[in-house]
């Protein structure tokens, strides 16, 4: 599981890094879509990947984080997923205004 995992957190980083390498302004939202998909991953993966743990203090279970799955990484995912929907969102807004005073969607404004 931690290997599929870990691929995958690779191709999305390294996927998002060429797409924001390209020329074109919707191929850069993309790659920074892909590349906060992998960031999120990795958070979320720093949180130790369990099954079957519970997320709640249960009485008579030792208080410790092997025993539980940690909250924070699942928080910090959650509140990064609404960020770059907002980021998102208003980079997409900037780049059809652009594209249009532009007549077209390069990155530096001129076609190459």
């Amino acid at each position: 599981m931690e290997i599929i995992l870990a691929l995958s957190i690779g191709a999305l980083a390294g996927s998002g890094v060429w797409l924001m390498l390209r020329s074109r302004t919707y191929q850069v939202l993309i790659g920074l879509s892909l590349l906060s998909y992998a960031v999120n991953l990795f958070i979320f993966s720093m949180g130790r990947v369990r099954t079957g743990a519970p997320p709640i203090l249960k009485p008579g279970v030792p208080e410790t984080l092997a025993n539980y799955t940690d909250p924070v990484p699942q928080a910090l995912v959650l509140t990064a997923i609404v960020i770059t929907f907002a980021m998102t969102a208003l980079f997409l807004v900037v780049l059809l205004a652009a594209r249009g005073l532009a007549r077209n969607d390069h990155v530096d404004g001129r076609e190459s």
